[in-house]
């Protein structure tokens, strides 16, 4: 799914703000409003751009600890790990599942509100499950993240 350089000049403007006007994004890459808005629809359809997410201070929201878990499941099987990252992805603490090769199955990144509240993540909600064999966490202590990235 290649992009065009008009395709890729609009991906970068609205990572700048997605809630940018159409014609505000029409004047930053120089087309008329009505082919910002077409080839924006056009990107949605295609499934390139497949919505906006709000980023949010977790210190704020009372979550100032965040950690990367990496976790070991036996067996592997596919119906045990389908089974384990189905259930990560619905817990309250969990920013991102991440299925790896390598030595772990996943690195789940949390944000919890103290290191208590990590260590019984960790120890109650984790290690209580009978298919985690290892769980290795490592703390955050500092989260950058692009949120510009252009085609390839």
């Amino acid at each position: 799914m290649a992009l065009d350089a008009l395709d890729a000049a609009i991906v970068r403007e609205l990572q700048v703000d997605a809630r940018r006007t159409n014609r505000d994004v029409a004047a930053a890459v120089g087309v008329s409003p009505t082919t910002a808005l077409d080839r924006t629809r056009a990107l949605r359809e295609r499934g390139v751009l497949r919505g906006a997410i709000l980023d949010v201070d977790l210190a704020a929201l009372g979550r100032p600890v965040q950690a990367l878990v990496a976790v070991r499941i036996r067996p592997p099987s596919r119906r045990v790990i389908e089974g384990f990252r189905s259930w990560a992805a619905g817990l309250p603490d969990i920013l991102g599942v991440f299925v790896t090769s390598g030595t772990e199955d996943f690195l789940l990144h949390v944000a919890v509100p103290d290191n208590t509240a990590l260590y019984a993540f960790v120890v109650d909600t984790l290690t209580g499950r009978a298919e985690v064999a290892d769980v290795r966490t490592s703390v955050v202590y500092e989260h950058l993240r692009n949120h510009r990235i252009g085609p390839a």
